[in-house]
């Protein structure tokens, strides 16, 4: 195969709001960082370790204007596009790198809220509970078989 693929797919979570810069021409651009965890268990220490990694995360014109619209803090977003850098000057003049990706579709999964209501719905109820006797003759069960 002689051709080259830049692609990237993405699931995480907001880490903030969507920054909008709209330009004269009447073009804008988003910009969002996105979390993405890996966990394991480390084998010497039998401890639970996760790793968060961040992505910087940017959206053109028309999907710019929907991620504002729609994404907040927290929520759940899948993104696929590909993977740019740039390369800019700060203010001493020193030149700095940015890595990015440059979104080309992108699926809204779940709101922090969905995601804060799940949580607890899968957390286990602290009430106890006391097992009931059931006094039931051999062979007399609901079993279809």
């Amino acid at each position: 195969m002689s051709g080259t693929l830049n692609k990237v797919m993405l699931i995480g979570h907001l880490g903030d709001e969507v920054k909008m810069h709209y330009f004269e021409g009447g073009g804008c651009v988003g910009r969002f960082p996105i979390a993405t965890n890996e966990s394991y268990t480390n084998k010497t220490t039998n401890e639970r370790v996760t790793n968060t990694e961040w992505h910087n995360v940017v959206v053109r014109n028309k999907g710019a204007e929907i991620c504002e619209k729609y994404l907040t803090k927290g929520d759940k977003v899948y993104v696929e596009g590909r993977i740019k850098t740039r390369k800019w000057q700060d203010e001493q003049g020193n030149d700095r790198y940015s890595t990015e990706i440059q979104a080309t579709d992108f699926t809204f999964l779940s709101t922090k809220k969905e995601s804060e209501d799940n949580a607890t719905a899968a957390k286990p109820k602290t009430t106890e509970t006391k097992p009931q006797a059931v006094n039931k003759a051999e062979g007399d069960d609901d079993l279809p078989f």
